[in-house]
C-alpha cells in the first residue's frame, strides 16, 4: 500500500511539472546543445531498486574537450561555467522527471550513484537499493556532496527505515530551499564528488 501511494504521487506531482516546466526544458536543450555540444542529454547506466540498472538521463553539464591522444580532459576542465550554473540550480537533473515516470526512479529517494559502486558497499550501505532512487533524497537535504560517502550512506539507509509521505513532503521542501542556496554541490576540491573506493576497514577493501 506504501508503494502504490507513493508510486500515485511520483506520477501526478511529475505531470505537474512537465507541464509547468515544459518551457525549461525546451529552453535548457537548446542552451545546452549551443554550449556544451550534442547531444543534448547525457545517458548512464545506474543501479536501481534492488540493483537492477537503467538508464538515467540528464541534460550535459560538461563538454566532450579532449587532450592531443583523445582521452577526456579531467572533470574540472570539461565543467564549463554555464556547467556549473545548470548544476547549481539543478537544471542538468530535470529530464530525470522521466525515468520518475517510465517508474525507475522516485521523486525522493538515495541517489542512483554509479553502477561499478555496487561491489564496494558494505552490507549495511547496499540496503539503500531496497527502494527506489530519488531525484532528491535526505542526504541531499543534509549535505549533498559536501558531506562524506560514509555520513551520506547513514542517511540513506536512515531514509530507507523511516520513510513516510509525511518525510518525502518535507524532503521536496527542504529541496527547493537547498536549490535556491546552492548548498552542498560539490566536495572540496572536486568537481562534484571524489570517487567511492569502499568504506576503510571493511575487509572486502584490504
Amino acid at each position: 500500500m506504501k508503494n502504490a501511494v507513493k508510486r500515485l504521487f511520483d506520477i501526478i506531482f511529475t505531470l505537474v511539472l512537465v507541464v509547468i516546466l515544459s518551457p525549461v526544458l525546451l529552453v535548457t536543450c537548446i542552451l545546452v546543445k549551443r554550449k556544451l555540444g550534442s547531444p543534448a542529454l547525457f545517458r548512464q547506466e545506474r543501479p536501481g531498486r534492488r540493483g537492477k540498472i537503467f538508464i538515467m538521463y540528464k541534460f550535459r553539464s560538461m563538454t566532450d574537450a579532449r587532450d592531443e591522444s583523445g582521452e577526456l580532459l579531467p572533470d574540472s576542465v570539461r565543467l564549463t561555467g554555464f556547467g556549473k550554473l545548470l548544476r547549481k540550480t539543478s537544471l542538468d537533473e530535470l529530464p530525470e522527471l522521466f525515468n520518475i515516470l517510465k517508474g525507475d526512479m522516485s521523486f525522493v529517494g538515495p541517489r542512483p550513484l554509479l553502477v561499478r559502486y555496487l561491489d564496494r558497499y558494505t552490507p549495511e550501505q547496499a540496503r539503500r537499493h531496497e527502494v527506489k532512487p530519488g531525484l532528491t533524497g535526505w542526504a541531499q537535504v543534509n549535505g549533498r556532496n559536501a558531506i562524506s560517502w560514509e555520513e551520506k550512506f547513514k542517511l540513506d539507509v536512515w531514509y530507507v527505515d523511516h520513510w513516510t509521505l509525511w518525510l518525502d513532503l518535507k524532503i521536496l521542501f527542504l529541496t527547493f530551499a537547498k536549490v535556491f542556496k546552492s548548498e552542498g554541490i560539490s566536495a572540496d576540491n572536486h568537481a562534484t564528488m571524489e570517487e567511492f573506493w569502499g568504506t576503510k576497514g571493511d575487509q572486502r577493501n584490504e
